[in-house]
């Protein structure tokens, strides 16, 4: 008989977007390896991103449990600027916390009624671990595993928000008590694991590595032939916010075409998600990329993979300080076997990792020089018809979504041992 765990993840389908993906191929592959996955989510009611397709991987015995998701984003008229300042300045770590708050009632109700034997929490949002600390002190007898996506207090996109020292100290302190408190951390990168051990490092013996990755089924049935495009197409899906920005790449194109080494008419750029429009409208404009840079809006998660897989070149971009990240496209990019432009900190996890597989091309964030060497070698590659890389597929299958849940499984094994010492 399978064992029972607790997945609190604030993102899960029908929510859209690429962090939803970890927790929802881990519910999907978790039966296999004697875990029987019970779901605490928000109500998906209002969010402007979903995603009903993912719901096709989510086992159909699972057990889901929605609670009132306590967004003030989702105010009506005026009232939601109002939220906006709330979320920002009051709620500590982050907006959900009121979702926190009002449903770790819930949770422990779970935990009781439904004999949970584990307890899983993910972040992004933070909240989402302290009810596993809340659930800790009310059940210390059960394991406890919290996983981070992202980093927390050294994350360079909220250090962007120059707190004041008092918040800092306070979500510094909230970070120590939960890797005090958790059975077993899971980092997505060994970069980030390093990084929160370095003020720890007595805590490394419950540390793990489990990154994010692929799904092989995601892949049946779809054309793997390289395409046959008229044009050299880059595609980039994903977010842009932050450091995460496209000005080297775009500033590396225009100059090519400025100097006649690139020909308009053969080249085009495909942005594929949610942007700042007016932000992305005046690099265009600036760096004369009009009728080169197509904007589309947010696909779901199989017209995504069909989008890249009918790319001659996938754009990957992460910017100073954002070396911990492996970006959240980057397996899929991989599994692709289409060439990767990574415009990344060159000595960051995301540029190493494609190094060591073989994937692509990678230039420095700050580096439009190598960053034009790059985007030329590529296309004279494409104009040829020969490509110039060699991906490993036996590296990549290491981040195949199967394996990866059995990498959790051990995370939930070693928790266990915790709780027995």
């Amino acid at each position: 008989m399978n064992k029972k765990v607790l997945m609190i993840a604030h993102q899960f389908p029908p929510v859209g977007g690429s962090g939803v993906q970890r927790t929802t191929k881990f519910v999907k592959y978790l039966h296999r390896f004697g875990w029987e996955p019970v779901v605490l989510t928000r109500d998906s009611k209002g969010m402007t991103l979903t995603d009903e397709s993912l719901l096709k991987d989510i086992p159909e015995k699972t057990k889901i449990f929605r609670t009132n998701p306590w967004n003030l984003l989702e105010l009506p008229g005026i009232l939601k600027l109002f939220g906006k300042v709330i979320n920002r300045k009051v709620l500590i770590p982050d907006g959900e916390r009121l979702w926190q708050f009002f449903s770790k009632g819930s949770a422990a109700n779970i935990v009781a009624s439904e004999g949970i034997e584990l307890i899983y929490t993910t972040s992004y949002p933070y909240s989402s671990h302290l009810m596993g600390l809340y659930l800790k002190k009310k059940f210390p007898l059960i394991p406890w595993v919290a996983d981070f996506r992202d980093e927390w207090t050294k994350n360079p996109n909220i250090q962007d928000y120059n707190y004041n020292f008092i918040r800092t100290s306070m979500e510094k302190n909230m970070e120590d008590s939960i890797l005090e408190k958790a059975d077993c951390v899971i980092a997505n990168t060994p970069v980030m694991m390093e990084n929160f051990l370095e003020d720890r490092p007595s805590l490394r013996d419950k540390f793990v590595v489990i990154p994010n990755g692929y799904d092989e089924e995601d892949f049946r049935d779809i054309p793997h032939s390289p395409p046959e495009n008229d044009v050299f197409t880059v595609t980039y899906t994903g977010l842009l916010y932050g450091r995460r920005k496209p000005d080297t790449f775009l500033e590396a194109v225009s100059r090519l075409l400025h100097e006649g080494l690139l020909d308009r008419r053969l080249i085009r750029i495909d942005l594929v998600g949610h942007f700042n429009s007016e932000a992305l409208d005046n690099l265009i404009r600036r760096f004369d990329l009009g009728g080169i840079v197509k904007v589309f809006p947010y696909m779901k998660h199989k017209e995504s993979i069909l989008k890249l897989m009918s790319s001659d070149a996938l754009l990957m971009v992460a910017g100073a300080g954002e070396e911990a990240f492996y970006l959240g496209k980057i397996f899929e990019y991989m599994r692709t076997g289409r060439p990767i432009l990574a415009v990344v900190p060159e000595n960051g996890a995301a540029a190493e990792l494609i190094r060591d597989t073989g994937t692509g091309l990678v230039s420095d964030s700050s580096d439009v020089d190598k960053t034009k060497h790059n985007i030329f070698e590529l296309f004279n590659g494409w104009k040829s018809g020969e490509s110039i890389l060699s991906p490993s597929m036996e590296k990549i299958s290491r981040f195949e979504r199967c394996t990866l849940t059995e990498q959790l499984c051990k995370a939930f094994a070693k928790a266990e041992m915790s709780i027995k010492r």
